[in-house]
């Protein structure tokens, strides 16, 4: 099955980004058969453990033209590369200290052609801006999240929810949480999308 035909139930996409969304999956397939940058024994489920994974976000919050979004820890592109697919009016900044990585983003951000996202090989504290989101996928606690973050949201909102970071997190968060419970807001992922992966699967909101 295709990843148009793994996607196309939940999301509607120009053509262009359907293209988009294919060189994606090759390009990354590819790189990762020489650095590691997402598990090999998630190949197969590639689709689903990752370009769905990140879309959640695009699910609970498709940015308004000229957003500006900082991806911490992006790793291998995620969710950057997928979410910047589908918000292509919108300008990402995809961080990461592990430079291997970085250099397969620049790489898939060439090879699908987008003219949106920039990178930086470094941490996220030395990065310049302002921002009106932070998204992160399963990079550190979301307490340590904030404190990196800090001072890195714009102040004026334009998106119906105020800036903040939004996370990708598994299991049971009520620890990690529990400092922030008054200003945290849980989303199971698998009220967007059915498939088994997702059950314990949240996406996090804390407005900054």
């Amino acid at each position: 099955m295709s990843i148009r035909e793994k996607l196309s139930p939940y999301f509607t996409f120009t053509e262009v980004q359907w293209e988009q969304f294919q060189k994606l999956e090759e390009v990354i397939l590819d790189w990762n058969q020489r650095v590691n940058v997402v598990s090999r024994k998630d190949t197969s489920e590639f689709v689903e453990r990752h370009v769905l994974h990140s879309l959640s976000i695009f699910k609970f919050l498709p940015f308004t033209p000229k957003s500006h979004i900082l991806d911490l820890g992006t790793g291998g592109g995620f969710p950057g590369l997928p979410l910047a697919i589908a918000n292509p009016e919108s300008e990402f900044l995809l961080v990461d200290s592990i430079g291997k990585k970085i250099m397969v983003v620049n790489e898939a951000i060439e090879f699908i052609g987008l003219k949106n996202v920039k990178t930086i090989h470094g941490r996220v504290e030395a990065v310049k801006g302002q921002f009106d989101f932070v998204v992160s996928r399963a990079v550190a606690p979301a307490e340590e999240l904030l404190m990196w973050t800090n001072g890195k949201y714009k102040k004026a909102d334009q998106n119906g929810i105020p800036n903040g970071l939004i996370c990708l997190k598994g299991g049971d968060l009520k620890e990690e949480l529990k400092s922030l419970k008054k200003h945290a807001e849980i989303f199971e992922i698998s009220h967007y999308f059915p498939q088994e992966i997702f059950e314990t699967k949240k996406l996090v909101y804390i407005p900054q």
